[in-house]
């Protein structure tokens, strides 16, 4: 087929009406209305916290109030866990690729993934009229008692964005687990799954199974603040720190629903990098799924300073290191994938380098955590803020960008800049390292999270935090400039410029509506590179 005749049946072209978008049912561009919608809330979220970094400028906190800034870096993590983190690829890069990897036409339920997006839209602009409408006060967490009693901010409101929008979350879940195992083609097994298919799989058990308990949760601290029942004021016999399992039951698991879809995306970008097999693929894609079970078991180690018995501490710290162990697992393995490979210095492998520096980095401040005289020392200091963001920010984000990097040309069927792509990816690391280390100092050093007036001796290490801060929000509009430029002057992409392996590369760039002319056959194990020889220098 001509690359006309494929850029005339692509999936761009197949209507240009607002209403072909809006009712559309194909996958693909469902994930492209998902690339739009999230990349608005991570501004969002974004300018949220470029005011958190100028108020936290000098020690006063002259530009924010006490209560503005409360409503800040609420409506920080609010918007950024559960309106960009969280969706990010699975509902993007997930939806786009997992019909063409494993060879389906679309997913399972092609109008539910459409219902998903609109739920997702309508509890983001509830949530952007929240924020418009006064915003809310609690820390994205909504402990209680502040959540319950003394809050002065649109809590309910808030509290009914995240229940909304956690049914697009157990819907998107819910699609992907029917889609892989009733949609495979013939030939493609389950030992023969792409490791990203693997890693969205993980994650869509973790949505489905820890969603509803967050829901549940924020439906009771709505029904205490209305009408004073006692689930968790102790004055009316509840517990405050029932709410903390119940919230840390999900969201600790919430973590891994960030980070594991962005470790499927470094396997496939670290095997296409390295132009080899990936190393142990089976070990690889067990330990997603053991990632995702053991995630469920250490939601306590959050609370080593709330009360609980030291029997219970001790046996989340050991859970907490366990954890470890499958994460670990894939670094050694992509280390070995990537030794003696003919290394890619593009930048959706950049990306994915700066990924596994990052990675380990967090995981290791994690374990640092995860022991119990450490975590008393550093509990709720900047400590802890800068390892969550080493890995959600320094690990989702990259691998997202990574993922961008790498699949734009198959999703537009355009080249962009190589040049700035590396740029950016450069400046992307050294102003996320700029931004964060300095926050495991100043946590070590005393520093509490959720302050804005601070001792003068912080000011400093916060200052390099701020100029950090800055360097980084400038080389996050970089792919966007040049991104919006390639779809007009970008060279045309071919089927398969990085020469991987995968479904995927084997339909034109941008697939065709449907996105196999005839169903696919696999015969070939996954990551089919030739394997170098013994001897090879390269």
């Amino acid at each position: 087929m001509s690359e006309t005749a494929a850029e005339r049946i692509s999936y761009l072209r197949a209507g240009h009406s607002l209403k072909s978008w809006l009712l559309t049912t194909d996958h693909k561009r469902i994930a492209i209305l998902y690339v739009l919608s999230i990349t608005f809330f991570f501004f969002v979220g974004a300018v949220a916290a470029a005011l958190i970094r100028l108020d936290l400028l000098t020690p006063a906190g002259d530009l924010l109030t006490n209560e503005g800034y409360n409503r800040a870096f609420t409506i920080h993590g609010v918007v950024m866990v559960w309106f960009f983190l969280i969706p990010s690829i699975p509902n993007t890069f997930g939806n786009f690729l997992l019909p063409l990897m494993i060879g389906a036409r679309d997913l399972a339920f092609p109008k539910l993934n459409l219902l998903s997006w609109y739920i997702y839209m309508i509890a983001g602009l509830f949530t952007v009229f929240i924020m418009i409408a006064g915003g809310v006060d609690t820390g994205w967490t909504f402990y209680t008692p502040l959540s319950t009693m003394y809050a002065n901010g649109n809590v309910i409101l808030a509290a009914s964005a995240v229940f909304i929008v956690g049914f697009s979350s157990i819907l998107t879940g819910l699609n992907f687990i029917v889609t892989v195992h009733k949609l495979r083609c013939p030939g493609m097994t389950w030992g023969r799954l792409p490791l990203f298919v693997w890693s969205i799989y993980a994650t869509s058990l973790v949505l489905v199974l820890a969603t509803p308990v967050l829901s549940i949760t924020l439906v009771l601290i709505s029904l205490e603040r209305l009408f004073g029942l006692g689930i968790f004021n102790p004055a009316l016999g509840g517990d405050p720190l029932l709410y903390q399992h119940l919230f840390w039951f999900y969201s600790h698991p919430a973590v891994y629903i960030m980070v594991l879809p962005a470790l499927g995306v470094i396997s496939e970008l670290v095997a296409a990098g390295a132009r080899k097999p990936i190393f142990g693929y089976q070990f690889v894609a067990a330990s997603s799924v053991a990632i995702a079970a053991l995630g469920f078991f250490v939601w306590g180690h959050h609370m080593f300073v709330s009360g609980q018995s030291t029997y219970a501490s001790a046996a989340f710290s050991f859970l907490s290191i366990a954890v470890a162990i499958p994460s670990g697992i894939k670094v050694y393995n992509w280390t070995a994938t990537l030794f003696k490979g003919h290394i890619s210095l593009d930048p959706p492998f950049l990306f994915a380098m700066a990924f596994i520096g990052l990675f380990v980095f967090g995981g290791l401040t994690g374990l640092m955590l995860a022991m119990l005289a450490i975590d008393v020392h550093v509990h709720d200091t900047y400590f802890v803020i800068a390892h969550f963001h080493y890995i959600m920010v320094g690990g989702t984000v990259s691998a997202f960008f990574g993922a961008m990097h790498y699949w734009w040309p198959k999703i537009v069927g355009r080249m962009y800049s190589l040049v700035w792509g590396r740029l950016a990816a450069i400046f992307i690391f050294l102003g996320f390292n700029l931004t964060f280390f300095p926050q495991f100092l100043l946590g070590y050093l005393g520093m509490p999270r959720r302050y804005h007036v601070y001792p003068p001796e912080f000011q400093v290490l916060n200052v390099f935090s701020s100029v950090g801060a800055t360097l980084l929000g400038a080389a996050y509009l970089m792919p966007f400039i040049y991104f919006i430029h390639s779809l007009r002057y970008g060279a045309p992409a071919g089927d398969n410029p990085w020469g991987a392996t995968g479904l995927e590369w084997t339909t034109p760039s941008p697939p065709p509506k449907h996105n196999f002319d005839k169903v696919p056959l696999v015969d070939k194990p996954p990551y089919d590179y030739p394997v170098e020889m013994e001897g090879d220098d390269a």
